[in-house]
């Protein structure tokens, strides 16, 4: 009797041991086509030739030494015809050591000197006249600090990255309606559609662009808090898709590991500012115009974050 108990123990051990060496296999296996799937997709969206380095780095960053760093994000509104325009402007400064980001709106309609243009426009006409390039040194001229990285993204693919991660959840400060989507006050569950007219509607906010510009962090941010979450694991081919099809990046997969294992926790202590100025027509067109004192209040704000004074 003693024996036959010793037998059937011995069994469910082998029984057990022969499960979880299965689910290892299988883990090991899903692990490795995530990663192979991951390098794969991050590879296609990389394009290193589109943004020079910057005149205004007297060195290279190092993301090994957690050295400060900007990446541009770029809101695409492409349109049939011609390249777009730069619906989004998001400049954010991440510095490793304090773990911390500040993130700045521009306003689209700020009235700039465009770089390579020798002209005043609006900032987001640069994606139209230079791309990507442009767009980073009109910035860069504009606050005086440097362009490091830059993300680019079309905005139909803001809507297919929402719905990758299963929507996200924001605090509406008002009730609105805009794009045929009815939005409640409150906690808020987005799908991609949902999330894309959201963050357009600006005229009905009594904030105007700025009450955009915060709608519009709040859906980055929960597709970011959405994105590092575990669930995201099986959900990983979709977000790739989305991806592939409507983002463009100089970091390469080095430096995207990098910012993850030195950067992380930065993501959770993220201040955003804001660029005061005031609208005004100039030959029947409507500009933001910031003054000059406003634009070295926050160049110093990102210079001090950056470690640049």
């Amino acid at each position: 009797m003693e024996r036959r108990r010793t037998r059937q123990k011995r069994k469910k051990r082998k029984f057990v041991s022969l499960i979880l060496l299965i689910i290892l296999v299988i883990g090991a296996v899903f692990a490795f086509n995530v990663y192979s799937s991951f390098n794969s997709a991050l590879k296609n969206i990389v394009n290193k030739s589109a943004l020079e380095k910057s005149e205004k780095r007297e060195k290279d960053v190092s993301l090994k030494n957690k050295d400060a760093f900007t990446v541009l994000l770029l809101g695409v509104d492409e349109r049939e015809g011609d390249k777009g325009r730069s619906d989004t402007m998001l400049l954010m400064s991440v510095n490793g050591e304090k773990n911390s980001v500040e993130m700045l709106s521009i306003p689209r309609d700020t009235r700039v000197n465009i770089a390579g243009k020798g002209k005043e426009d609006k900032i987001n006409h640069a994606y139209a006249f230079g791309g990507v390039d442009m767009s980073a040194k009109t910035v860069e001229e504009f606050l005086d600090i440097p362009v490091d990285y830059y993300v680019e993204m079309n905005m139909d693919g803001f809507k297919e990255m929402v719905d990758a991660v299963g929507g996200v959840d924001v605090e509406n400060s008002f009730a609105f309606s805009y794009g045929g989507e009815s939005f409640d006050k409150g906690t808020i569950h987005l799908t991609g559609q949902q999330a894309l007219e959201y963050t357009r509607m600006r005229k009905e906010d009594p904030q105007g662009d700025f009450g955009r510009q915060a709608r519009q962090r709040q859906v980055i941010q929960g597709i970011l808090n959405k994105g590092a979450s575990i669930n995201s694991i099986w959900k990983y081919n979709d977000i790739l898709d989305a991806l592939k099809t409507n983002m463009e990046t100089n970091l390469s997969v080095d430096e995207m590991r990098a910012i993850q294992k030195n950067y992380a926790g930065a993501r959770n202590n993220i201040k955003q500012e804001q660029i005061e100025g005031t609208g005004k027509k100039i030959d029947g067109i409507y500009y933001y115009i910031v003054p000059d004192e406003e634009k070295e209040r926050v160049s110093t704000i990102f210079k001090e974050h950056l470690n640049l004074q």
